[in-house]
């Protein structure tokens, strides 16, 4: 877990640097601002197809009959709430990619590995290879554990152990694809894979913690980028080969 450790307290340091606190909201605010103007201008719509479904399915008569519509429709709010944030997950993580990450990377290798050769081992058909695989993944994953989180623990345990599979996946690749051989990439993604899973669980449980979690798209990137070139670093100190 010394790598993990080693990797969040990199990144909770490098946060606080004026460049990097500069991007520090933009992920978060972005995405909200998307998805809370959509939840505003199709709130009515929703409420209307709601009533009208429950209006014209005849095994839902009881429902009309008992005056419990409202009820129905206030439920499915609640449903579409459920929806929405992992929605605004995938945006926020989305954004943290395409317009942190360029940042994140060179900052993060300059600053703490001046001297790892660059092997440029990664592609932009790989980064979006990546990042699709992540998002469909997720979103399977988490409309497969909706129904576990009437269990009470299930909405506790599930959405953290989801998003750190989220958060690994997403960033991993990036956090490589400038310093890494495509050997180096594929070789440090078997061997480190626990600490990866390790480091996301670790960041998605900050998700949980009020004004904290709008910057842990940000944080995320930059213990990634510690962890993953603090993995290369240690790789080619040790001299394994894996620069073809």
């Amino acid at each position: 877990m010394g790598p993990v450790f080693h990797a969040m307290g990199g990144a909770l340091r490098d946060f606080w640097q004026p460049r990097i606190l500069a991007l520090a909201l933009v992920p978060p605010l972005a995405a909200l601002a998307v998805w809370i103007g959509f939840a505003w201008m199709f709130a009515d719509d929703w409420a209307r197809a709601v009533t009208g479904w429950i209006a014209n399915t005849s095994w839902l008569g009881w429902v009309r009959d008992w005056g419990l519509s409202s009820i129905l429709v206030w439920a499915s709010g609640i449903a579409a709430f459920a929806l929405m944030l992992p929605v605004t997950l995938i945006t926020a993580v989305l954004v943290t990619d395409l317009v942190a990450m360029p940042v994140i990377v060179p900052f993060v290798g300059e600053r703490h590995h001046p001297r790892l050769e660059r092997l440029k081992g990664g592609t932009l058909a790989g980064s979006v290879w990546n990042a699709t695989v992540a998002v469909v993944v997720f979103a399977v994953l988490w409309m497969i554990s909706l129904p576990l989180w009437f269990t009470g623990i299930g909405a506790l345990v599930l959405p953290p152990l989801i998003a750190a599979f989220f958060n690994q996946r997403m960033f991993r690749y990036d956090a490589l694809a400038e310093h890494a051989s495509p050997a180096e990439i594929e070789a440090i993604l078997r061997d480190a894979r626990g600490r990866l899973y390790a480091l996301g669980l670790a960041l998605s449980i900050l998700l949980y913690i009020p004004l904290v979690n709008l910057a842990v798209p940000v944080l995320s990137g930059l213990a990634f980028t510690h962890l993953c070139l603090g993995e290369l670093a240690s790789r080619r100190g040790r001299g394994v080969p894996g620069k073809a």
